[in-house]
């Protein structure tokens, strides 16, 4: 497999997780938050200073149909994911110097000595 199709399958799997896959996700509390609830603890919890954003609570605000909501959201998700994710790499990727070709390794080699 190629390293396009590797990525191009990567990416279709990560919409489909995300886009489709995640609005079936469990609406239960994990096990720490359902600690937390039995212990009294959540009492003093407060509303996180992000939640009337865009994104807020899993869904897109204005999107009046849930599982469009969530799944849309999820989708942002990805690509805001890959976009800084990628961009990193981008960044930090090995360059070399200007106007000197990179040399191919003999067809079977490893290119190094």
């Amino acid at each position: 497999m190629t390293t396009k199709r590797f990525f191009a399958a990567f990416l279709l799997v990560s919409l489909v997780l995300a886009g489709i896959v995640s609005y079936y996700a469990s609406g239960s509390p994990d096990g720490l938050e359902k600690v937390a609830e039995e212990e009294g603890i959540s009492a003093e919890e407060k509303d996180h200073a992000l939640g009337d954003s865009p994104l807020g609570d899993y869904g897109v605000e204005g999107v009046g149909n849930e599982w469009v909501s969530v799944g849309l959201s999820g989708v942002i998700g990805v690509g805001s994911v890959l976009l800084v994710g990628g961009g990193l790499f981008w960044a930090v990727r090995r360059r070399e110097p200007a106007g000197e070709p990179r040399e191919k390794a003999p067809a079977g080699t490893s290119g190094q000595g």
